[in-house]
């Protein structure tokens, strides 16, 4: 364990970071399994809707990497367009 204080408050900082962006990622998880899975050409567009610009937030702040969420936003576009 840490004795400086300052590494004892970078430990607690480090938890809650590793909570919050591990939520943020199973959320993107989540809206993708549903863009796939809906069979209905609107309400597959609504989702995908939501789902790009939750993958745009995230590579914004360095949670996925910018090709990562091009590669992820590309190919639910091409899911969407084959309904």
């Amino acid at each position: 364990m840490p004795q400086h204080q300052s590494a004892i408050k970078r430990l607690r900082q480090n938890k809650k970071r590793r909570e919050h962006n591990k939520k943020r990622l199973s959320k993107m998880r989540t809206l993708i399994k549903k863009v796939q899975a809906s069979e209905d050409k609107e309400e597959a567009e609504e989702l995908l809707k939501d789902a790009v610009s939750f993958i745009d937030r995230l590579a914004v702040k360095n949670l996925i990497h910018p090709n990562n969420a091009a590669r992820k936003k590309s190919q639910l576009t091409n899911h969407v367009n084959k309904l």
